[in-house]
């Protein structure tokens, strides 16, 4: 395990030969570095595995690796060290593995566009950011890998940087991040003003014998990280870029939202788990955020026509499945998804990658249609990542942690959020197969083309094997890292047959509503209130608007006022009034002897008169 840096350094190093490389590299050349760092790291990353799991036979929990001393100030000593115990390792399998199919299919899919090379050396450095995040034994240290991550979104949101919309994209996305960083940045302040250090085990282990449970530093405290995550993981309110972020080439979408940086709040919270057990309010905050947000992007997803922000609003619902279940306790559950999501949602990103290319660049769902015959290999990835994310009963990987999900909220005794669970599954279901039905049913309504090879194919099939009951076998133990659910599991069959007859139930209401056609649904689509949620959903509850409305048309006025700066305007009328009196004064000096006589005359008689009024 002491090879724990190679994970960073290898992406790190591959990130400065590309930035160096300037793009004068051949595009095998590239992808030689871009891709094969990333194998490299997998490598690496299956060997320290093996040793872990060998020295946790002998009851080694936790090993940290101590590289240097980064800050040393008076009292405040931060090393640079990397932990690992079960959830950093299961976190960084994920992120490494999954990460590497991605660059795999990007090598494929990036080929012939400009800046081939470049988009290589920002996904590696994201890479390195997020092992970074991940491998951090102290909250200062993750800070800059959170960081980081935000600053490389930034750069692959507005990879197409000639289009002006994908700049602001970008932009939108970094600075609602940041809102949420900042807030991670408080939080941070507060826990080390309170406890001395930033330490993650030195806080897990003071955090209970400095507060109480529910004391307002806790809950601040607590209440600030979970701003972060919220900012990090597109959840209500700080969801909107998430969406927008789709103008970013396909590999990147699926490199956000699939295992890296949509998933760094729900590794936080994960992490700080000690922490949130200490303000059960906040907590409860963190399932009801995302209850809520898993159906605000359900319905959102059910209207939307580009394939990509289908799949984005899918991305936010099932991060609020696993806020829900960290906020009812259920942590391990919460970790399952994300690694099942992490399978069938790369599977569906990067299949939709190739229907995007196959139909020339066309992402509205509407255009196309037919294409199951056409595109056989990607018709099944889509058949199996969308049973997955419907989580289809017995066969799919999306299935089984979901349900441990929908189980943790019913034992915890959240009622009100299971059924928003289970609503969910059903809405999941519906929109998910509305999206497919429209891609490869019904008329063909454009041509077809699409040339792969064994970058293409090869990610894809072993996607499609993960997303089945395949991946689900994959469970990480986290005990001794997390805390024990000691809950009999008695009802459980019952609440997943349930949830699978949800899911099949949505199934046949959206061959129902979008194969068949029926006229009675042909009017009921266009009668008023259907348009008006129609109109709504599809600006995803109009938060945008909201947000244009109270933040962005103020904050243009306030510059359009500060635009000519009235405090430099009103400091300038020193500056006006002496130039005002140089030029009175200058008048005196005209050479005229006339005037000169007059004015000593004038004087004279003002000084007399002085002295005659005021000399008393």
């Amino acid at each position: 395990m002491n090879l724990l840096y190679v994970t960073i350094l290898l992406p790190l190093i591959s990130f400065l030969f590309l930035a160096f490389s300037d793009g004068r590299w051949r595009e095998c050349t590239s992808s030689f570095f871009g891709v094969g760092s990333i194998g490299l790291a997998a490598l690496v990353t299956f060997y320290i595995g093996l040793d872990f799991l060998r020295q946790k036979e002998s009851g080694v929990q936790v090993f940290n690796q101590y590289l240097w001393n980064w800050i040393s100030v008076g009292e405040v000593n931060i090393p640079i060290t990397l932990t690992i115990d079960a959830l950093s390792l299961t976190m960084l399998s994920v992120v490494i593995s999954v990460g590497f199919l991605i660059h795999m299919f990007a090598s494929w899919y990036m080929r012939g566009q400009e800046g081939y090379s470049r988009f290589f050396a920002y996904t590696n450095l994201f890479i390195a950011s997020m092992v970074l995040l991940i491998l951090a034994d102290n909250l200062l240290l993750m800070y800059v890998g959170w960081e980081a991550v935000g600053l490389c979104s930034y750069m692959l949101i507005g990879f197409y940087y000639n289009n002006p919309d994908n700049g602001a994209a970008a932009m939108k996305a970094f600075i609602i991040t940041r809102i949420g960083d900042v807030f991670l940045a408080i939080g941070l302040f507060l826990l080390y003003k309170e406890l001395g250090t930033l330490n993650i085990h030195k806080i897990i282990i003071l955090a209970p014998q400095k507060f109480v449970v529910g004391s307002p530093e806790i809950t601040y405290a607590t209440l600030m990280l979970l701003c972060g995550a919220v900012g990090k993981s597109a959840q209500l309110p700080l969801q909107t870029w998430l969406a927008d972020a789709m103008v970013g080439p396909t590999p990147v979408s699926a490199l956000i939202h699939a295992a890296t940086m949509v998933t760094a709040g729900v590794y936080l919270i994960a992490r700080m788990n000690g922490l949130f057990l200490m303000a059960p309010e906040v907590l409860n905050l963190v399932g009801m955020i995302g209850g809520v947000t898993l159906l605000m992007s359900g319905f959102a997803a059910l209207v939307q026509t580009n394939i990509k922000r289908i799949l984005a609003y899918s991305t936010m619902s099932q991060i609020g499945y696993m806020f829900l279940a960290l906020g009812v306790q259920a942590w391990s559950a919460a970790i399952f998804h994300l690694i099942t999501h992490s399978f069938f949602k790369g599977l569906l990103f990067l299949s939709s990658g190739s229907v995007i290319m196959a139909c020339n660049h066309e992402q509205n769902i509407l255009k196309m249609g037919g294409l199951r015959k056409s595109l056989p290999l990607i018709y099944t990835c889509f058949l199996v990542g969308g049973s997955s994310l419907s989580a289809l009963p017995i066969f799919s990987s999306g299935f089984y942690s979901k349900d441990e999900i929908l189980w943790g909220a019913m034992a915890s005794g959240h009622l009100n959020l299971m059924l928003i669970g289970l609503f969910g599954a059903f809405l999941t279901s519906l929109y998910t197969f509305r999206m497919i039905f429209l891609i490869f049913y019904g008329e063909t309504k454009s041509t077809v083309y699409v040339r792969t090879g064994i970058s293409h194919n090869f990610p894809l099939i072993v996607l499609i094997f993960m997303s089945t009951f395949i991946g689900a076998l994959i469970k990480p133990q986290l005990s001794g890292v997390l805390p024990e659910e000691h809950v009999e599991k008695v009802g459980m069959v019952t609440l997943s047959i349930i949830s699978g007859i949800l899911s099949i139930i949505g199934i046949m209401l959206a061959i129902f509503l979008y194969l068949s056609k029926t006229k009675s649904f042909t009017l009921l689509l266009h009668s008023i209130p259907a348009r008006l949620l129609s109109t709504i959903w599809f600006h995803a509850w109009g938060f945008d608007f909201l947000y244009n409305l109270i933040f962005i048309k103020p904050f243009k006025m306030g510059a359009n006022l500060l635009k000519y700066d009235p405090l430099n305007s009103f400091m300038n009328i020193l500056v006006f009034f002496s130039c005002w009196c140089n030029r009175c004064l200058s008048l005196l000096e005209n050479g005229k002897l006339r005037w000169y006589i007059a004015s000593m005359c004038i004087g004279s008689i003002i000084i007399l008169l002085s002295l005659l009024l005021f000399n008393k």
